[in-house]
C-alpha cells in the first residue's frame, strides 16, 4: 500500500489517522505540493487531478480523501470509523462534511496562490480570507458538538471516527495562521483527546519525513 501526500495537505493528514486507527502498514511517496511536483507528468499519470492523497492497493489507486477512507473502514471495519446506526452515520458524516466540503476547499493551497498570483492580494488578505472560512465551518460545528448528547470524548461517543478524522487537519491549520480558538471549547476539547492518542500524533505533519519548517 503506497499513500501520495505531502506532509501538511490536511486531506493526506485524514488519511494517515484513517490507516494509523485501522493498524494499516503503508509506503509514502511524497508529493512536494510547494515545488509543484503535483503537476508534473509522473504525478498525474496517477492522479489526472494533481491532488494528494492517492492511495494505491496493488493495481487499485484510489483517489480523494473522505472516498479514500470510506473504503478502508468498509474493507477493514475494526475499529470502525462509522457508528452503527444510520441516524449516527448521517451526523458524523455531515460533521465531517463542514470541514471537508465546506471549510477546506476553499483555503487550498491552490486557492491561496491564485488569490495571492493572478488576484494579486497581499498575506493580511489572505490570512483574513483563510480565517473567516474556518470562523463560519468552526461556529456551526462548535453548537452541533456542544448542542448534541451525542458527542462524547469525541465528536460523536467515545471512540474516535470520521468526523474526528476531518476534524484534527483543521483546526491544526486553524493554530498555523493564527486563529483564536478560545470560543470552540468543545472542539478544542475533543482535539486535545483525539492528540493524545497515537493514531493522530503519528499522523501529524510535523512528525512527516518530509517535514519542513
Amino acid at each position: 500500500m503506497k499513500l501520495y501526500g505531502y506532509f501538511r495537505s490536511s486531506a493526506a493528514f485524514r488519511v494517515r489517522i484513517a490507516l494509523n486507527l485501522k493498524k494499516l502498514d503503508y509506503e509514502n511517496a511524497f508529493i512536494h505540493l510547494r515545488r509543484g511536483d503535483q503537476a508534473g507528468p509522473e504525478f498525474l499519470g496517477v492522479n489526472p487531478q494533481g491532488l494528494v492523497p492517492a492511495l494505491e492497493m496493488g493495481d487499485q489507486l484510489l483517489t480523494q480523501s473522505m472516498a479514500i477512507i470510506e473504503y478502508l473502514d468498509e474493507t477493514h471495519p475494526e475499529p470502525p470509523l462509522l457508528p452503527r446506526d444510520a441516524a449516527g452515520r448521517a451526523r458524523t458524516r455531515a460533521l465531517a462534511a463542514i470541514v471537508a466540503c465546506d471549510i477546506h476547499p476553499l483555503n487550498n493551497l491552490r486557492v491561496l496562490r491564485y488569490l495571492h498570483g493572478p488576484l494579486g492580494h497581499d498575506q493580511e488578505a489572505i490570512e483574513r480570507w483563510y480565517n473567516h472560512w474556518i470562523t463560519s465551518g468552526f461556529n456551526a460545528f462548535e453548537r452541533l458538538l456542544a448542542d448534541d448528547p451525542r458527542t462524547g470524548t469525541f465528536c460523536h461517543g467515545d471512540t474516535p471516527g470520521l468526523a474526528d478524522i476531518a476534524l484534527v487537519p483543521q483546526v491544526y491549520n486553524a493554530h498555523r495562521y493564527p486563529l483564536d480558538l478560545t470560543h470552540y471549547p468543545t472542539i478544542l476539547r475533543v482535539y486535545e483527546n483525539c492528540k493524545a492518542l497515537d493514531a493522530f500524533a503519528a499522523a501529524d505533519p510535523d512528525r512527516q519525513p518530509d517535514s519542513e519548517p
